[in-house]
């Protein structure tokens, strides 16, 4: 008899367990059908549009001279601005953290202007500084430095706000551990501080890449449109005013794909060294 009662008293939780498998559907399920309406379809939209003239047309869009040197040149000067901004990045993290200074505060909010400002502010900011009208003297509009200053300002926040957490949650103990062991704070740096960075630079560093893969706003007064100088943005801008909206659609793919897999690659180097942190 005991044991019957037993079996019929822990019934209920597991019928209970229902309605919290009902709700958790659900969610999945609202989830799903927001990332769909929002993310998915727009991009199947897209991919549908860019074969819409067949795998030759797709092919020759991206193979033509302004769309190859588009490409090599984001992808060049954005590998330049993640690294410029891992190394910085870091550094501002860093001093935010473990300095105090006057204007500190100050300091910390500007990091978050690209941020704030529409980035064609930005294109408007640095053209009245680097210039044709430059007050410093120094004229960079409409070739691959302006580009690549552009790409600096939106993309600074990125770096420096994934590394700040985890420095400021960082154990000081671990560092005093490793110098009373006789570590020098480059020693101690590159082997206590450094690999738990690691995991939050390169998530920077994806993002960093990914929004310089895709900025319009702040190229379109600093960028020209000679090959060597027009980003994949512009163009795909002017094909669809030239009514190519196939070939525009085509290079936002190849895009798309780019920073796909790098944030792939990313992720799994992420993941790698935080096991390895372990």
């Amino acid at each position: 008899m005991t044991s019957v009662a037993g079996t019929r008293a822990a019934a209920p939780p597991r019928l209970a367990r229902w309605p919290r498998l009902g709700r958790a559907a659900l969610g999945r399920g609202l989830v799903t059908a927001y990332l769909s309406l929002i993310v998915l379809i727009p991009i199947a939209a897209l991919v549908a549009k860019s074969t819409g003239g067949g795998l030759d047309a797709f092919w020759t869009s991206l193979t033509s001279p302004l769309a190859v040197s588009a490409l090599k040149l984001i992808l060049v000067v954005s590998v330049i601005v993640v690294v410029i901004n891992v190394i910085t990045g870091t550094a501002i993290a860093w001093v935010l953290v473990r300095d105090s200074f006057p204007g500190k505060r100050i300091l910390n909010s500007v990091i978050d202007l690209p941020f704030a400002l529409p980035t064609v502010v930005a294109g408007i900011t640095l053209l009245a500084l680097y210039g044709t009208a430059s007050p410093v003297g120094i004229d960079v509009a409409f070739t691959r430095a302006a580009v690549v200053l552009a790409l600096l300002f939106v993309t600074l926040p990125f770096v420096v706000r994934s590394v700040q957490p985890v420095l400021l949650e960082l154990d000081r103990e671990m560092e005093e551990a490793a110098a009373s062991l006789g570590a020098g704070p480059l020693t101690t740096f590159r082997r206590v501080i450094l690999p738990n960075l690691t995991p939050a630079i390169l998530a920077g560093a994806a993002l960093a890449f990914a929004r310089a893969m895709g900025e319009f706003g702040s190229l379109v007064l600093l960028s020209g449109n000679l090959p060597k100088t027009q980003v994949p943005s512009l163009l795909i801008f002017a094909q669809i005013e030239s009514g190519n909206t196939t070939g525009a659609a085509a290079l936002s793919v190849t895009l798309l794909l780019i920073a796909l897999v790098v944030l792939l690659l990313i992720g799994r180097l992420t993941h790698w060294s935080l096991r390895h942190a372990r």
